[in-house]
């Protein structure tokens, strides 16, 4: 059966900045077109991560 995205597991934010980092690594410090759109996507999904955290460490 397949899941949908929403059903799959979110990497915690540990997991995506090394995902960033890493990427800014293997690149040599410069994003190809397509290096670019998978940075922003994990900016993006790391931001969301990181703000869910706060919000359950408030709570």
């Amino acid at each position: 059966m397949t899941r949908s995205p929403a059903e799959l597991p979110t990497p915690d934010a540990d997991a995506l900045n090394a995902a960033i980092r890493e990427l800014w690594v293997r690149s040599g410090g410069r994003l190809s077109a397509d290096e670019q759109r998978i940075y922003s996507a994990l900016v993006l999904q790391w931001a969301r991560t990181s703000q869910q955290g706060d919000v359950e460490r408030a709570a």
